[in-house]
């Protein structure tokens, strides 16, 4: 018991002293935060437009104003139209629209229960504050960017839950048994795996009706992903358990009469958690970019509801990467950011939780 906490220890330790990997779970737990909070974050409801303010560009952050006078509270110009053809803005050095916090706007049901009507910030004056820009509709950018991320993060965190507890389960069964079980396990997680992911996703998502409501979509979503993901799981869980299986304790419990199944349950899957933490936190990113494909592609989340996937879908032309390069930005600075910051934290939990480490360690 001793040893086995200081192995803890020792872990936490390693972890704490990883920079890399603390910062990408910082980044992590913020845009988890966000996400959990979008309603009072985000200053308006993803689908609401302002039809004056079509591909209206990102406003800036000022302190300074016309005078030289240094503000306390920051502030934005609103933007008006020039002259000409085409959407084209251009700052109201004559005006300046202070930024509050925690202000009334539209109302909202936080989490589908709490109503209210307080968000983190915005102006007074019925002016809109469109840090990120407008779309083709007039829809903040920032908004639906937060608003999507409630879509495209938890999608990932589900999925994966969904997808290594089936594999962990199918592996474990495979490789304890063995016999037939693992031969008709084994051969349709091949079959699985001889498919490619996006066909197979592609293939999978056809089946559903295109008119589906987004939350349907989601939760189908979530089930093609899932149905994908456990194969390669199971395969390495079963070489897992099968090393497990021939130690002392494991024999000792068979000798007991212990139930195979509560052995393998109780006893055996728990060896191989470490490793599954490790792997699902890496895996995270695949669901996350298999949820921005389907929605990139038409397929998954439909409009108006937001997702990072078909936020870059309004930015696949070249007249719109070329004009209003910000749909592009957001999104793709969102999804990358996210990834990345899934890598790091994997590989810094990986290494924390490596037992090679632990004794070179000592």
């Amino acid at each position: 018991m001793n040893e086995s906490r200081r192995e803890a220890g020792a872990s936490r330790r390693r972890f704490r002293l990883t920079a890399p990997a603390g910062a990408a779970g910082a980044v992590l737990a913020l845009l988890y935060g966000v996400a959990l909070l979008g309603p009072w974050v985000a200053p308006y409801a993803q689908e609401s437009s302002d039809r004056a303010r079509f591909y209206q560009p990102p406003q800036r952050l000022h302190w300074v104003d016309e005078h030289g006078r240094f503000h306390l509270r920051p502030f934005v110009r609103p933007m008006v139209p020039s002259s000409g053809a085409g959407f084209v803005y251009a700052e109201d050095v004559s005006r300046r629209l202070p930024l509050r916090f925690l202000v009334s706007g539209e109302p909202y049901r936080w989490l589908g229960l709490l109503r209210a009507d307080r968000h983190l910030f915005g102006v007074a004056g019925g002016e809109r504050v469109l840090l990120l820009g407008a779309d083709g509709f007039g829809r903040d950018v920032l908004s639906r960017l937060i608003f999507g991320s409630q879509i495209s993060l938890t999608i990932g965190l589900v999925g994966i839950a969904i997808s290594f507890s089936i594999g962990m389960l199918l592996g474990g069964l495979s490789g304890y048994f063995g016999g037939w079980v693992d031969t008709l396990l084994m051969r349709f997680c091949e079959l699985l795996l001889s498919i490619p992911g996006l066909y197979l996703i592609l293939a999978l998502r056809s089946v559903f009706p295109p008119e589906l409501p987004s939350p349907l979509v989601y939760l189908g979503i979530v089930g093609i992903l899932a149905l994908v993901g456990w194969a390669s799981l199971a395969r390495v869980i079963r070489g897992l358990v099968l090393s497990i299986r021939e130690s002392e304790y494991v024999v000792a419990a068979e000798a007991l009469g212990i139930p195979r199944l509560r052995i393998l349950v109780r006893h055996i899957l728990p060896n191989t958690f470490s490793f599954a933490l490790v792997a699902a936190t890496l895996s995270v990113p695949g669901y996350v970019l298999g949820e921005v494909v389907l929605s990139f592609l038409g397929v998954g989340v439909q409009e108006p509801a937001a997702s990072w996937g078909n936020m870059l879908n309004q930015a696949r032309s070249l007249r719109v990467l070329a004009s209003f390069p910000w749909l592009l930005y957001a999104p793709g600075a969102a999804i990358v950011l996210t990834v990345m910051s899934y890598n790091l934290f994997g590989d810094g939990l990986r290494d924390a939780l490596d037992p090679r480490a632990a004794r070179a360690g000592r």
